[in-house]
């Protein structure tokens, strides 16, 4: 091969790939495929969820989160998650998601879901002590984020997503480990079942996304 049709080729490569990110970046929607967590891999061996992600720039996007294979009439809650399995580090609850008879479920949830998304504490301060009971009572402040040289304004970005069961209950109705954990607004929710670690862990399908 001549070293002229090397260089054609290269070039037509190099203009495919610069289309291809000139489009990624223009798009206004993205989708990605949850995956079931380990912890549930044996109970729930179906379960998957499909999301897709529209942007409303420059306020706010909307997420449409389609599951399926889950236990019916069941209560699920949805989180924005620093990293898809333990230790999770920081979540943000986003809302709740019900299953029907078979099993499925879907709901719209409107906030940022995108490279943006991100949490910060430049200080600490007193935290509401809306839950005071065992084994997850409201922490009495909050912890610093603190930045690469030392001061207290390292934001942290938030790029996966997880769904919990509401109820250990349910969870171990279902099958699955009855463990409690914080995964709810009493928390005193159920183990993790989808999570999207199917991503790396710092690199979740919402850092993929920049309207």
């Amino acid at each position: 091969m001549t070293n002229r049709i090397i260089t054609r080729i290269a070039l037509v490569c190099g203009l495919l790939f610069a289309a291809e990110g000139f489009a990624f970046a223009q798009s206004k929607s993205f989708s990605f495929n949850m995956i079931v967590s380990s912890g549930a891999a044996k109970c729930l061996p179906h379960a998957k969820a499909q999301v897709k992600i529209e942007s409303l720039d420059p306020t706010a996007e909307d997420l449409y989160l389609t599951a399926e294979g889950l236990p019916p009439n069941t209560d699920f809650d949805f989180f924005v998650i620093q990293v898809p399995n333990k230790p999770f580090g920081l979540a943000w609850y986003n809302g709740d998601v019900l299953t029907d008879s078979a099993g499925n479920a879907s709901q719209h949830l409107r906030n940022r879901f995108q490279f943006g998304t991100f949490v910060i504490a430049p200080g600490v301060a007193p935290a509401p002590q809306t839950h005071k009971v065992p084994p997850f009572p409201d922490a009495l402040e909050n912890p610093e984020t603190i930045g690469p040289d030392g001061k207290t304004t390292g934001p942290v970005q938030l790029y996966h997503l997880g769904l919990w069961f509401d109820s250990a209950t349910d969870a171990y109705n279902a099958g699955c480990p009855n463990t409690v954990t914080p995964f709810n607004s009493q928390h005193d929710a159920g183990i993790q079942v989808l999570n999207t670690a199917n991503y790396p862990d710092t690199l979740g399908p919402l850092s993929r996304f920049n309207p």
